[in-house]
């Protein structure tokens, strides 16, 4: 793996962040039904699969 690849995938990555946001906030929303969270933990929850889902994505459209 060079150092393109991974500027690529971070590029791909940046993109989906604002579209992952509304995923995101839905997958929270179903986790916070089944486990009682506090309200900040709901919200690094949010920003984590935000950030986790728009990685993915980004390596899903570079490697296939």
């Amino acid at each position: 793996m060079n150092y393109l690849d991974i500027v690529l995938t971070l590029v791909f990555s940046v993109v989906m962040l604002m579209f992952m946001a509304y995923p995101a906030m839905k997958l929270s929303e179903i986790i916070e039904k089944r486990f009682d969270i506090s309200e900040s933990m709901h919200n690094i929850l949010v920003i984590f699969l935000v950030v986790l889902l728009s990685l993915s994505v980004g390596i899903f459209l570079k490697y296939f």
